[in-house]
């Protein structure tokens, strides 16, 4: 016989045994925590290298996000993400990363808002204007759908609507999620490293410099140490590991496209944004004008390397506008924007994770490029041309009357055309087999390690436009005629640099992907009722049928006594 005080009193231990199980567990795994993703596309776990990152933080991260508020449904979803991704950062980054969620709109007056809007935009966050329905009534809302990141005395704002444009709204809103981890983490490294990798930027050739460059080297200087470098002394590229080569304009000589290459040989990277034909934009009004090539000596280096840029233009039937008088109305001019077939918007790309959900891309007057069998070399194509292109010839005459024709289909038919690409692997230098130039001591190192160059065949694609108006520079990849910065111009420089200089690793959070798995619209829409009555009935049903099975459980275990 069991005594009643000797069956509760062994219950009471039991439940005290499971609450310390339960509390050494919890400890443990507080001590040596573990995370398991169940999701197909491991969809909540980061990069090894954002690990190191968020654990090696040294001064506390602070991140305001703007999206707070009533939003739309796919403005909701990007914010859980951004929770999400944020949480999942804490648990490296531990009491040293810090997020709130803001509202812009609760700045108090019109005026203080006004400003703060104005504030956001200057950082970077550009406002989307958000339609919605709501009830019937039709509602408008500007939305900032990014963040401002903080450390210290130094803080970057970072957009985190992203994606191709072109992909719809449910897809760009994707890509922008499988983007949050790389945008997030690399603005998290800009600001706390120490010390900044050095990139170089060649002279002496009529690079693109002064006003022109004023967004390019803003951009790079916000994450890198940037400087100006001469090529006629080998001394003055030490401790440099990216070189980049803006639009020159005047010819290399032989003694710096050696010391150009031994940089390179050395495991040394480089960037290089070549024109092959030069145009006057003054001069193709009325007639038009021809194009004529560059003659900057670095043909035979690019060769030897893998790749040949072609003395051509790429007319794209897909073109960036271009303002042009097409009558008049009453004494003044007609002027409309239309598609200028020499600046082609580039957003066909490749799977890289350079241009992985990049958006378009604008581009002046580009050429394309073809490989050469190099022994050891990768090519990867990243930008192309629309299928709706074809490659003029040189010579090659350009006019803006030719904006009032009517363009035949049928010849736009050469495209994609590739127009930039990453080389990687062991190069074999130009020199080898060959003498040195004269007044150089000859170096033994004519065959490289791994080194890695992007090639991309147009020198304007990192020009800043000058704003008629205002007379200042305006950003890389703005569109005039919207008014904007549309264009991912920007995206594609850092997303390269982050690229070559590997960047500890964080550019390989571009690989993410996460996979939208919508419902069948059709199958809805025809099997609804079936559905909803479905839902409906089936729960009753399932409480019936337990309800009956428990009464016949019940019956059968008492009748028995």
């Amino acid at each position: 016989m069991v005594k009643n005080n000797s069956k509760s009193t062994g219950d009471i231990l039991k439940l005290l045994i499971g609450f310390m199980i339960l509390i050494i567990i919890n400890q443990v795994a507080a001590r040596f925590p573990m995370r398991w993703d169940l999701t197909e596309e491991n969809r909540f776990s980061i990069q090894p290298a954002t690990k190191e990152l968020l654990t090696g933080l040294d001064q506390k991260v602070y991140i305001d996000v703007y999206l707070e508020g009533d939003l739309p449904a796919g403005f909701a979803r990007l914010r859980k993400s951004i929770i999400e991704t944020l949480d999942e950062f804490k648990v490296y980054a531990s009491d040293n990363l810090q997020y709130r969620l803001v509202d812009p709109a609760q700045a108090t007056g019109a005026n203080s808002r006004n400003e703060f809007y104005a504030s956001l935009a200057e950082k970077g966050i550009q406002p989307s204007n958000v339609i919605d329905t709501k009830e019937g009534q039709r509602t408008e809302k500007l939305v900032f759908p990014g963040a401002v990141v903080a450390q210290g005395t130094r803080e970057a704002g970072v957009l985190l609507l992203k994606g191709n444009k072109g992909a719809g709204p449910d897809q760009q809103l994707n890509q922008s999620i499988e983007g949050l981890e790389y945008e997030l983490a690399a603005t998290i490294r800009g600001l706390s490293s120490q010390h900044r990798k050095r990139v170089g930027l060649v002279q002496g050739h009529g690079e693109l410099t002064g006003r022109p460059a004023t967004d390019f080297t803003s951009s790079l200087s916000t994450r890198y140490q940037l400087g100006e470098v001469n090529l006629t002394n080998y001394g003055d590229l030490i401790g440099y590991e990216v070189l980049i080569i803006l639009k020159p304009v005047e010819p290399f000589t032989e003694a710096e496209k050696y010391n150009l290459d031994q940089f390179i040989m050395e495991g040394g990277k480089a960037m290089f944004f070549l024109d092959a034909l030069h145009l006057d934009m003054d001069s193709i009004k009325g007639t038009g004008t021809y194009a004529f090539p560059y003659q900057t000596n670095l043909d035979d280096m690019l060769f030897r390397y893998g790749v040949r840029i072609n003395k051509d233009l790429v007319v794209d039937r897909y073109g960036q506008r271009y303002p042009i008088i097409v009558g008049s109305l009453g004494n003044q001019p007609n002027i409309q924007w239309m598609p200028w077939p020499f600046f082609p918007l580039l957003n066909h790309t490749g799977d890289h994770p350079i241009v992985k959900n990049l958006d378009a891309v604008s581009s002046r007057f580009i050429s394309s490029i073809d490989t050469v069998k190099a022994e050891g070399v990768r090519k990867t194509p990243l930008l192309f041309s629309s299928q709706y292109a074809l490659a003029a010839e040189y010579p090659v005459k350009v006019s803006l009357n030719d904006l009032r024709k009517d363009f035949n289909p049928e010849t736009f038919n050469q495209g994609p055309i590739p127009l930039a690409y990453l080389l990687e692997g062991s190069f074999t230098s130009l020199y080898k087999n060959r003498l040195a130039p004269e007044g150089i001591i000859a170096s033994d190192k004519l065959e490289a390690g791994d080194s890695k160059i992007v090639v991309i065949a147009d020198g304007d694609m990192m020009t800043s436009q000058i704003n008629p108006k205002t007379d200042r520079p305006l950003p890389m990849g703005f569109d005039l005629a919207s008014q904007q910065e549309a264009f991912a111009n920007r995206d594609f420089l850092l997303n390269a640099m982050a690229y070559l200089l590997n960047d500890r690793g964080i550019i390989n959070a571009r690989n993410k992907e996460v996979k939208i798995r919508p419902l069948d619209t059709v199958r809805i829409s025809g099997q609804r009722l079936r559905w909803q009555i479905f839902n409906l009935v089936t729960p009753l049903v399932l409480l019936i049928l337990f309800g009956v099975v428990r009464h016949f459980l019940r019956k059968r275990k008492y009748a028995s006594f």
